[in-house]
């Protein structure tokens, strides 16, 4: 498929799920229909790197993601299983692994270890019954659009479900967290889960990851777009590096709060507190200081462009993040730097910068509705003589969040 074909847009949702339960039966086997969910990705159009650091993120779930096929058992067992490859797990609710394997299974594990600690609050473990659910999806996985976080909080919302817990939407999201950082072992912050568990169409999420604060912000889906370029490099290196950012994320907080001792993270930390002080920090911890004290100023000025109903702004804000994030922060690679280059010299386009962690992955792209046909050709014609392949181009739409869907 070309980047071009990719710009109409993925199959609809509810033949997309069809499929999904097929396989589901093909699987397990069976007679009884498994019900059905679906878990949504995100972008994050500001705040790169600052939900770790506490600063502002504008994220937005998109309709595409995880796809999940659920079906309780009659004893305790727990069978996982995936459309994306032929790694199964089996195992008994009475023994869940504690211990990761270094596989996809371990984000749904880490979920259901969490969500055994909900119900051993609410009446006991010992009447819940064993499930066999297999994933699937329609969303890239290690392209920086939070596959992790939307497994991990489609599978807390299957297992409220099946168990009949009935947790608060936050409570889901906290589940989720815990499992990517304590069982996974991501540092991860906390927007991920938050931007797929509180989605609303249409909508950009602003997240104060200092205080946990949000608020909605509409972006008008008739006039403005928000497209994918994926360079089709993938992360298999990320989740170190992304440990390492945050480990000199907090060092440098850990040095310059001595010298603004009301800083509670490194959100808080003056400019000039760090001007100040530069030479007390390793180079590459200062730079990594720098992009974060920047960038929570230009995610305020993005919210700022909003709410004076000028996307424009938020588009040059956004371009603005992705130098800042390829020359200070050092998690861009050229097949990024090419996409962005060649987007923000395209007409309708207001701004662009990677999404995600960095390291590979996807640009995002905020454009004018009806220039996506011609800013996928140009994205094209620039990326192949270079690369050797095509960018894939998707326009996504906003999408509600987690759900279960009847067909």
């Amino acid at each position: 498929m070309t980047g071009t074909d990719d710009v109409v847009g993925a199959k609809p949702l509810e033949r997309e799920l069809a499929l999904h339960r097929a396989a589901f039966l093909a699987r397990f086997g069976g007679a009884e229909a498994p019900s059905l969910f679906f878990s949504p990705g995100r972008v994050n159009l500001m705040g790169a790197h600052l939900d770790y650091n506490g600063g502002p993120v504008m994220p937005t779930a998109i309709d595409r993601g995880t796809f999940l096929a659920a079906r309780p058992r009659a004893d305790r067992s727990v069978r996982l299983a995936s459309t994306l490859d032929g790694h199964a797990l089996e195992f008994d609710l009475d023994r869940v692994p504690d211990t990761k394997r270094g596989a996809w299974s371990d984000y749904p594990v880490g979920v259901l270890r969490q969500m055994l600690e909900l119900a051993e609050l609410r009446g006991g473990t010992a009447r819940l019954p064993g499930l066999e659910l297999l994933f699937g999806g329609n969303l890239p996985v290690g392209a920086g659009l939070s596959s992790s976080a939307s497994i991990c909080v489609g599978t807390a919302f299957v297992l409220d479900r099946l168990w009949e817990l009935s947790s608060e939407r936050m409570e889901l999201v906290q589940a989720a967290l815990r499992a990517e950082r304590g069982f996974v072992g991501v540092q991860c912050g906390i927007m991920d889960p938050f931007a797929v568990g509180l989605a609303r169409p249409g909508e950009l999420l602003w997240l104060d990851c200092r205080d946990t604060t949000w608020s909605w912000m509409p972006l008008d889906a008739r006039v403005y777009s928000i497209a994918i370029a994926d360079t089709l490099v993938r992360r298999e290196l990320a989740q170190g590096a992304f440990n390492q950012r945050v480990a000199q994320c907090r060092a440098a907080f850990e040095a310059l709060r001595r010298h603004q001792p009301d800083a509670r993270c490194l959100r808080d930390v003056h400019m000039e507190v760090l001007d100040a002080h530069r030479d007390e920090l390793e180079p590459v911890v200062a730079r990594r200081a720098e992009h974060v004290i920047h960038e929570v100023a230009r995610t305020f000025a993005a919210r700022d462009a909003l709410q004076r109903h000028d996307p424009q702004g938020l588009g040059v804000q956004m371009t603005r993040a992705h130098a800042s994030l390829r020359d200070l922060f050092d998690v861009s690679v050229p097949e990024l730097d090419l996409l962005v280059e060649t987007a923000v010299d395209a007409p309708g386009v207001l701004g662009s910068r990677l999404t995600g962690a960095g390291f590979g992955g996807c640009t995002v792209i905020l454009l004018r509705r009806g220039a996506e046909v011609e800013l996928a050709e140009r994205l094209e014609r620039a990326f192949e003589p270079r690369f050797g392949k095509k960018p894939r181009v998707a326009v996504f739409a906003g999408d509600p969040g987690p759900r279960e869907i009847a067909l």
